[in-house]
């Protein structure tokens, strides 16, 4: 294993399979052995075509024997810069069958962050999409690659014939079925299954995201027992319409139907095209965050309720009334709280309704461990109290990749992850469930998405006009939170255009661009001399509420 990784405990390893919770084999191979029992069901839907198991693991065979040909091998890490389509999902599977490791970016990164992603995982390829609204990605992958140490290679999907790169469509296409699939055998038969699978991302209180290796054998058991806890099988057709290139879409919504046999319909985030699709195939799950809150009130998805089960609700306290139009159409609902380092609480089908209600559950696993701590101290609260969340177990990291110094400061003397979530133990019914109360880091929670407010103030001050900076969070009906930044200027106050058009030079992703813009001669400090951002919250609420009115 690479000594950048921080490995597991063996004692730990050796009662996680005692349990039977990791297996010995890879991703892929998990994978291939699924869509042997399963050839003919459906294995993925889209709006523009869908697969069968057989028709997803050959297509997959093919695409990682291409990758093999371009020189690519096992163990190098591969940048996903792509949406929700079919061929994304054949472009993952068939990375992890060339022994390649995927790092999850978003589409919606730009130089800023992927520079720095790239740099710190050593990348050697960069899958991006033509097409995408607003920005050429291929463009620019090709300018990253520039200079790069590392970066070889642009790869594509969806792209014309004559466009720069190496399109996933052509990969393999000369290659019979027999062939790659012996090339992937040859590849997985050398693959450790606690080695690195899949580098996710963290949202992160600085700069770059941080870099969270996942293995083989706890990834895909996170997600094994995700559908095990939901009473999921090969009848399940679960909805997916956030990002599927994130933890929570790798989990969720492609390995977590895929363990058992089950069918993910993908579709994209407008709820104007995703219900009609999720009401044709039949749905049976769905996974709602907070922007999608408001699917459940319209009339469009009346019609879906026909065949829901289940619908899982993430990212922020759910409203009473939510939870009561989900009952009066007759579907069961919970609510889930996840995060790309590992751990898992959710609210499962025994969940009493008090607790689906007003807390996110109970550890997924039963070898999951946690402690609400004192902040800042290794003090453990009595339930009822609020503190930090820590936690282990057989899906949370250990270490973040390559950071030794950030290691120091996100774990516990024992090992646990401090994970800068403030909860407490909710005791219903005789059962110990997670109340989620807030966030320690200082972090802007934009639709599931974590903007860090220190980054965006570093990016905001280096514009020559603005003499101070302060980024908060301000409430949002649809996103839960959108970020608010008050400024101070240097000469006269800048109009949104400029400020947007510096964040747009540094190359930052829009979903952290400041969504409203305050101008004040000075900023409000505390006693230790600290700006008041607290004062600057209760603020902008107020403010919000008086334009409301």
């Amino acid at each position: 294993m690479d000594q950048r990784v921080v490995p597991f405990p063996a004692d730990a390893i050796a009662r996680y399979r005692a349990a039977g919770l990791w297996g010995t084999r890879t991703i892929a191979t998990e994978f291939q052995a699924v869509a042997a029992r399963y050839p003919d069901r459906d294995a993925v839907v889209t709006a523009a075509g869908q697969a069968s198991y057989r028709e997803l693991d050959e297509r997959a065979d093919r695409v990682a024997a291409g990758l093999v040909e371009l020189g690519l091998r096992p163990g190098d890490p591969l940048l996903f810069q792509v949406t929700d389509r079919l061929e994304t999902v054949v472009a993952w599977y068939g990375v992890l069958k060339a022994g390649l490791v995927p790092v999850c970016t978003l589409a919606a990164h730009r130089a800023n962050e992927i520079g720095g992603i790239s740099r710190r995982t050593g990348a050697v390829a960069h899958l991006v999409e033509a097409g995408t609204k607003g920005f050429d990605l291929i463009g620019f992958a090709i300018e990253q690659r520039a200079g790069h140490p590392t970066l070889q290679h642009v790869l594509t999907i969806g792209a014309a014939a004559d466009t720069p790169g190496v399109r996933i469509e052509d990969l393999g296409a000369d290659t019979s079925t027999d062939l790659a699939r012996k090339v992937v055998d040859d590849i997985q038969a050398r693959i450790d299954p606690d080695d690195v699978a899949v580098f996710q991302l963290s949202g992160g209180t600085t700069g770059v995201p941080k870099v969270i290796p996942r293995l083989h054998a706890e990834y895909w058991y996170n997600a094994r027992e995700y559908a095990r806890s939901l009473g999921w099988d090969d009848t399940t057709r679960t909805g997916h319409l956030i990002p599927i290139i994130h933890n929570a879409g790798i989990v969720c919504g492609l390995h977590g139907p895929h363990s058992v046999g089950g069918c993910l319909v993908l579709t994209g985030a407008d709820l104007s095209q995703a219900l009609p699709i999720l009401t044709a195939q039949r749905t049976t799950d769905v996974l709602l965050g907070h922007g999608h809150y408001p699917a459940v009130t319209g009339p469009a998805f009346a019609e879906l309720a026909g065949t829901l089960r289940r619908v899982v609700l993430s990212g922020a306290k759910v409203p009473p009334e939510l939870f009561g139009r989900l009952e009066a159409h007759g579907v069961w609902s919970g609510q889930l709280f996840g995060m790309g380092e590992g751990f898992f609480a959710l609210t499962g089908p025994d969940a009493p309704r008090e607790a689906r209600l007003t807390t996110v559950g109970t550890p997924m696993s039963p070898l999951d461990e946690f402690k609400v701590l004192d902040v800042g101290t290794e003090t453990e609260l009595p339930d009822g109290q609020v503190g930090e969340l820590c936690c282990a177990g057989p899906y949370t990291l250990r270490g973040y990749f390559d950071a030794p110094e950030q290691n120091r400061q996100a774990f516990t003397s024992d090992g646990f992850y401090r994970t800068g979530d403030l909860v407490a133990v909710r005791v219903i019914d005789g059962e110990r469930y997670l109340s989620v109360e807030g966030r320690i880091k200082d972090l802007i929670n934009r639709g599931g998405e974590k903007v860090s407010a220190e980054e965006v103030e570093l990016l905001l001050l280096q514009h020559p006009r603005i003499a101070a900076a302060a980024v908060v969070a301000m409430p949002d009906p649809r996103l839960g939170e959108r970020a608010c930044a008050f400024l101070v200027a240097r000469d006269q106050p800048l109009p949104p255009q400029a400020i947007q058009e510096h964040l747009a030079a540094l190359g930052v992703a829009k979903f952290k661009w400041p969504e409203r813009l305050e101008w004040r001669d000075e900023l409000p400090t505390t006693s230790v001399n600290k700006i008041d951002k607290k004062a600057l919250r209760a603020e902008i609420t107020a403010t919000l509420d008086a334009e409301q009115r």
